[in-house]
């Protein structure tokens, strides 16, 4: 997967945006609601994204691969960072980074009908 196709879909979610507050390169993916669901270096080499996660399935993903990792400056118990191009398919990045949107997106509410 390359920084295009990584970008394109992230940016593919939803009401995502894309910017730009640490260091220049350093794209920060959020939901419509501002808040992030990954986070990308674009110059990395090896690329990588962090993404947020469930702390349970977190620690099943780093044992099973050897590409995740706890996330790279961020909280270490709801973020993994994820190297691409390595043991980790490209299927797999997309549900991880889509997984991570679906945690942080607004959730549609349900509006109560009139009695």
């Amino acid at each position: 997967m390359t920084w295009e196709e990584l970008r394109a879909y992230c940016l593919s979610l939803p009401g995502a945006q894309e910017t730009f507050p640490f260091e220049p390169g350093a794209a920060v993916f959020k939901a419509a609601n501002g808040k992030m669901f990954g986070v990308s270096v674009t110059t990395a080499e090896p690329l990588d994204i962090s993404v947020k996660c469930d702390p349970d399935i977190a620690a099943a993903l780093r044992a099973e691969y050897a590409a995740i990792v706890e996330g790279y400056h961020l909280n270490k118990r709801h973020w993994i960072t994820i190297t691409l191009n390595s043991d980790v398919t490209d299927d797999r990045v997309r549900q991880l980074v889509r997984d991570s949107y679906d945690l942080v997106a607004p959730r549609a509410r349900a509006t109560r009908k009139p009695d």
